[in-house]
């Protein structure tokens, strides 16, 4: 990417004050860790509109549409491009990355069902908006460990040019994704981004997923289940109504959530279908 990349349609200004960020006098690293945990801390991870059956905006000015114009979120397709471009329009050298969410044995089966970002500074960085809020800041792509609370998370180099980052909570399971530090393919990253929004092994499609990282609080809605992440421990609660939805998407998540009747008649029917109706 470079700043002539940047569409007509995107206007940088607005954007920033989307996340309630200045622009930053120089495209260094302190200005990028200020950039990220801004955009973490104003704009959720979302699947609504896989949800509802729509087709997720695809080009940058449909995503700035959606994200700066109308106050929503997105999955990691729409927000790691977003992010991509403002930060190649402030000066940064920013490239696409293939990821692949380890979920069972579908890392080899659907690569690319994630989009991250490397930024190159004095090192190269790994940048990522879009994964629901477990990382907090540019990781410089080098092995280690560290913790973000409430997460801890490790970096490590699995061969060539590959990479994997993990998440864990306290002595829980490792959650993560491999990546490639070289370019994206942008042809797999098309097909699996229009797969995970209409085939019924999306796990897009089969849940309603909202996430936001505010300080050392994450914050997750998967179907009627609100979930309060810190490092003194989880909180759970279960919603029980539209309207109860409605006040959790503005309330934690700040944005007004679309056709909310039919998000809470689809919410209550896959938790019916996982724990029963008892």
């Amino acid at each position: 990417m470079s700043k002539s990349a940047a569409p007509a349609g995107f206007d940088r200004a607005r954007y920033l004050d989307r996340i309630g960020a200045a622009a930053p006098a120089r495209a260094d690293l302190a200005a990028l860790g200020i950039l990220v945990r801004a955009h973490l801390d104003r704009v959720p991870f979302e699947n609504l509109d896989v949800q509802l059956g729509r087709v997720p905006p695809v080009t940058v000015d449909d995503i700035f549409d959606k994200v700066v114009g109308r106050g929503r979120g997105g999955w990691c397709y729409e927000v790691n491009t977003l992010f991509g471009v403002l930060l190649a329009d402030l000066g940064y050298a920013v490239t696409r990355l293939s990821g692949d969410v380890r979920r069972g044995g579908d890392v080899a089966e659907r690569p690319g069902n994630h989009l991250c970002l490397r930024v190159d500074l004095d090192r190269p960085y790994l940048v990522d908006v879009g994964f629901g809020g477990s990382i907090t800041a540019p990781l410089a792509i080098v092995p280690g460990t560290g913790v973000d609370g409430p997460y801890a998370i490790r970096l490590a180099h699995v061969g060539e040019d590959r990479w994997t980052f993990d998440e864990t909570v306290g002595d829980g399971t490792p959650f993560g994704f491999d990546f490639t530090t070289g370019s994206a393919d942008e042809a797999v990253l098309a097909a699996m981004r229009s797969a995970l929004a209409r085939e019924d092994w999306s796990p897009f499609v089969q849940n309603l997923v909202m996430q936001l990282r505010r300080g050392d609080t994450h914050w997750t809605l998967r179907g009627r289940v609100l979930t309060q992440l810190t490092p003194a421990g989880k909180m759970t609660r279960l919603l029980e109504s539209a309207d109860e939805m409605a006040a959790v998407g503005r309330d934690i998540f700040g944005m007004e959530l679309p056709e909310v009747e039919r998000l809470w008649r689809r919410a209550v029917d896959r938790h019916d279908q996982l724990f029963g109706t008892g």
